[in-house]
């Protein structure tokens, strides 16, 4: 007697925790197959792990650290979000958050403004419209492409990552460089965003805390995404597209149009995130402002299983990664995790539309759905 394996499409809905239980168990896993790798290569897992738990959250200063890298991931996430509950797989989170960047930083180095008497609140304003034209920009391009002529999306983002980055190092190593290095010149605090560091003086409890005003970004667009899929009509339309364009087209939708609109919104989300780095974080523009943050956003909306909220705390998760990463030796461990994280929430979507049973072979076999012997167990 023994036992086979078999996966069954799903003919109803299925159970509202499984996603969120895919989610958690493929982190968990991740974690498990990287300890492995690392034990095969003569590292001590455990230690590193605790190691990156100390690095990432032992402290204030640490934990500002991680929510300020959080803050790009959590915008891009938002953006990817969107996209894909559109089944449009903008893959350019990267290059919008370059021209996000490079837009913004104009504000300063053109300078859009006389930047001796223009108030802080309307150069950041400026600087915010700019960069979220940039990235939206970026979306338009392969929005208009794919929605007049069909061309795949993953290909052109991809492709326009490329233009964005060596669009930034055409200018950080010409016009604008700094004595010839590959950055610019240091912002003037007139366009530096807020931080908490900048009040140690009143509040000595502040020094060292580099958490700044971006993050608040981050949770509006949290909040504007969520109302948007679960709230408006627009979101009804990008939900309804993505499940059935023939359906969608049928009760008169205007497809082309939803299309360009969701890569442009996606797009300017990525966009913001880049001036938020040049502004709140390395104050220039300069080469290598991301550590793959376009890439991460994109497991951060899988692994959030494109829900808002859930993107809060997996930017988060993620944004710890990046800070242990620069720590923890061997070096790319963080890159590693994130990897088989990501090869994983995509695995795991098959429990999704399929369900697992397991029948003994033999004599008296009878069929077993782990699910419903969980759900029985549960009662």
């Amino acid at each position: 007697m023994g036992l086979r394996l078999e996966f069954q499409k799903r003919t109803e809905d299925h159970p509202k925790w499984l996603p969120a239980a895919t989610s958690i168990g493929a982190v968990l896993l991740a974690f498990v197959i990287s300890g492995f790798i690392l034990k095969s290569v003569g590292a001590d897992p455990l230690y590193i792990y605790s190691y990156f738990w100390t690095a990432s959250f032992g402290s204030w200063g640490s934990i500002s650290d991680v929510v300020v890298k959080a803050t790009p991931l959590l915008l891009i996430g938002l953006g990817s979000a969107l996209s894909f509950k559109m089944r449009l797989w903008n893959i350019g989170g990267e290059g919008q958050f370059y021209m996000g960047a490079f837009f913004a930083s104009m504000v300063v180095l053109l300078p859009m403004v006389n930047l001796q008497t223009t108030p802080k609140i309307v150069v950041f304003g400026l600087m915010m419209v700019m960069g979220m034209v940039g990235g939206a920009l970026f979306g338009f391009i392969p929005g208009v492409l794919r929605a007049k002529y069909n061309i795949n999306e993953v290909i052109t983002t991809l492709m326009l990552n490329y233009i964005a980055v060596y669009w930034n190092n055409y200018w950080i190593f010409g016009k604008y460089s700094d004595a010839g290095f590959q950055m610019t010149k240091m912002f003037p605090k007139v366009a530096w965003l807020p931080r908490l560091a900048d009040y140690a003086k009143q509040y000595k409890f502040f020094s060292g805390i580099t958490l700044h005003a971006g993050v608040i970004f981050g949770l509006i667009a949290a909040v504007i995404v969520w109302i948007i899929l679960n709230k408006s009509r627009w979101g009804y339309k990008i939900t309804l597209i993505g499940d059935n364009p023939k359906a969608a087209r049928y009760a008169g939708l205007d497809i082309t149009k939803n299309i360009i609109l969701v890569f442009m919104f996606s797009g300017a989300l990525a966009g913001l995130a880049g001036m938020a780095e040049v502004s709140g974080v390395v104050h220039r523009l300069q080469e290598r402002i991301s550590t793959s943050y376009g890439f991460s956003g994109v497991i951060v909306a899988w692994l959030a299983k494109l829900n808002p909220v859930a993107v809060i705390i997996v930017s988060i998760l993620f944004g710890a990664l990046i800070v242990a990463g620069r720590e923890i030796q061997p070096s790319g461990v963080s890159f590693l995790i994130q990897g088989i994280t990501l090869f994983l929430v995509i695995s795991s979507d098959v429990l999704l539309k399929y369900t697992l049973r397991i029948e003994r072979t033999g004599k008296h076999s009878k069929s077993i759905e782990p699910e419903a012997a969980l759900t029985e167990e549960a009662k």
